[in-house]
């Protein structure tokens, strides 16, 4: 496993160097399971971290345990210096988490449901800051539509902004794209890399690898509950563009990070 420390190369330049989010030795199990095994990692200000694995892989408990869902067997999490176990009321309002699907009420306009969030978050936006927000989106025409009207892309929009409102240093996305069409798949990649440049921690869980190698500063892959390779994704690819089961799993004669996720983690379709 590589170093849990950025890499010095132009990938990650554009980082800070807080440290916003620290992964310590982090274990979760579930009875005599062990779904993670030790992991660590850290993500800088400025640094869209992407956490990839197959189906099983330990990303969903690492994820959980990160958002304070579950409680880990063992190790530390710290959110913006906040220890998660000794002040998780403080380390909670530094995160904005952002799920798959959303379960925002459908019938509510999309102005009522920023306004119902925004006052769960303790903010009082102006009708000047909520239309700010909305074009800072692209759904400033939006406004009056109820959440179920909105496409899967707007509502996905609807769902980042909701999550980044009150500015939290590291965003969560879990697979924030999957299911959505090309052109609303690259729109909330700029939103992402708007977060990055205005000094966010992105921590982002995906299964496609082009999207990884799009938006990811570095990445780990995470197998069987183990790191077993963090770096920038051109990194990885070039450290493993020689071996054999990577050379097996291309398709196209050039090494691609999706061939080297295959040789690491073999073949055999997960459940």
């Amino acid at each position: 496993m590589e170093s849990t420390m950025p890499a010095t190369n132009s990938a990650t330049s554009s980082a800070s160097t807080e440290t916003v989010l620290q992964v310590e030795n982090l274990r979760v199990t579930y009875g005599s399971f062990t779904a993670v095994h030790d992991v660590s990692f850290s993500v800088l200000g400025g640094e869209i971290f992407g956490l990839l694995g197959p189906n099983g892989a330990g990303k969903t408990s690492s994820l959980s345990a990160i958002e304070g869902l579950l409680k880990p067997a063992a190790g530390n999490i710290a959110v913006g210096g906040y220890n998660l176990k000794e002040k998780p009321l403080h380390a909670k309002a530094n995160m904005g988490i952002q799920l798959q699907s959303t379960s925002f009420q459908s019938e509510l306009t999309v102005t009522e449901i920023i306004r119902l969030y925004a006052a769960v978050y303790g903010l009082s936006l102006s009708d000047s800051e909520i239309e700010a927000l909305l074009q800072n989106i692209k759904l400033e025409t939006a406004s009056s539509k109820r959440f179920g009207q909105l496409s899967g892309g707007q509502q996905q929009r609807v769902s980042l902004a909701i999550a980044t409102m009150h500015k939290p240093k590291l965003v969560l996305l879990d697979e924030p794209t999957t299911g959505l069409d090309p052109q609303s798949r690259r729109q909330l990649w700029e939103r992402m890399e708007s977060l990055r440049n205005a000094g966010h921690a992105i921590l982002l869980t995906t299964h496609s690898m082009e999207e990884a190698e799009a938006v990811c500063d570095r990445i780990a892959i995470i197998d069987h509950g183990r790191i077993i390779e963090i770096d920038s994704p051109q990194a990885i690819v070039d450290r493993h563009r020689n071996d054999a089961e990577v050379i097996r799993a291309s398709r196209k004669g050039k090494i691609t990070l999706e061939d080297v996720f295959i040789g690491l983690t073999g073949t055999a379709i997960r459940s």
